[in-house]
């Protein structure tokens, strides 16, 4: 399939362009930062984000894309299920 925007840069307003399931852990960092979320089953997500955000609680929707840029989804406080990194 031809991509009319391969030669464009790609930029943080740009739509993602990869994304991976995301396994809530209290030791590990994601295995890359993320550009967004979605969730399949609202509910709360405790993350760290990119910048000056340690351990902090968002509560997400079902089916919403969330600009959130997070190093790490902590298991202790998260109960959203369904969780998808964005990037």
């Amino acid at each position: 399939m031809a991509d009319k925007f391969e030669g464009m840069a790609e930029t943080l307003a740009s739509p993602a362009a990869s994304a991976f399931d995301v396994t809530p852990n209290d030791v590990a960092d994601l295995p890359t930062t993320t550009r967004g979320i979605t969730v399949v089953v609202g509910g709360a997500v405790t993350a760290d984000f990119l910048q000056n955000g340690t351990n902090i609680t968002v509560y997400c929707l079902a089916g919403i894309v969330y600009p959130y840029r997070l190093t790490r989804v902590y298991a202790a406080g998260t109960d959203a299920t369904g969780i998808v990194g964005l990037y």
